[in-house]
């Protein structure tokens, strides 16, 4: 991610409705452990998951291949150290939770990143995984933003379960975005498409994530993204 990303993603991240789901869905999550523990956060940027984390009580450690991630990150008051998620720089079951949120498409050889993330989990630790789901749904804005495939849900499974992790749950999100998206998927990438979006449009999306909160059943459809947890057995 260069610098001029880096900064678009901390001017918006705040408000937008994409990442404020993202939290949304951690906040979720760590209501499942009972208690705090240690955390990275594989593909940091600014280090909004580990404030999350933090506020929860966790000792949060972020990890990013850009220095001015790192930088930006440390700025922010988060531990952040920089690193390729293929090979960490970190020592081996040391976490109780690994997240690595819309991270894995960007890296072509994801299956050695996620090995490296059931490396430094605890045994029992859990991992916390997104990625864009359906190659049907491939356009120019993922080349725009850098990706390299999207996921079947069986693609996802079996990248989990390679790197010897137990799958507990696979989700879907963007259930309800997901007719849109494929309307526009022809469409060029143009720079003004990674903007900020119109309050107005961003407002329309979070109420759509927040009604595929509410309804549940929606989660095992097809959608836009998929989410996943594992555990490292033991």
């Amino acid at each position: 991610m260069d610098a001029i990303e880096l900064q678009r993603i901390a001017r918006i991240e705040d408000d937008n409705w994409w990442y404020r789901e993202r939290r949304e869905i951690l906040s979720a999550e760590l209501l499942r452990f009972s208690t705090p523990g240690a955390a990275v956060d594989i593909g940091a940027a600014s280090g909004a998951h580990c404030r999350v984390l933090a506020e929860h009580g966790w000792r949060a450690t972020g990890i990013d291949l850009s220095p001015d991630a790192v930088a930006l990150a440390r700025a922010r008051g988060v531990e952040a150290y920089q690193g390729d998620a293929r090979y960490l720089p970190l020592p081996p079951c040391e976490y109780d939770l690994a997240l690595a949120l819309d991270v894995l498409e960007h890296i072509e050889d994801d299956a050695r990143a996620a090995a490296e993330i059931a490396r430094v989990l605890r045994p029992g630790g859990i991992a916390l995984l997104s990625v864009p789901c359906d190659m049907a749904l491939w356009s120019a804005r993922d080349v725009a933003l850098g990706r390299v495939r999207r996921y079947s849900r069986r693609a996802l499974a079996e990248l989990v379960e390679g790197a010897g992790l137990v799958l507990e749950a696979v989700w879907s999100r963007g259930v309800l975005l997901r007719p849109l998206l494929r309307l526009l998927r022809h469409r060029t990438a143009r720079r003004e498409d990674l903007a900020p979006l119109h309050p107005l449009a961003d407002e329309a999306l979070r109420l759509s994530a927040a009604l595929e909160r509410r309804l549940p059943v929606v989660c095992g459809r097809p959608g836009v993204w998929l989410f996943a947890r594992a555990r490292r057995p033991g």
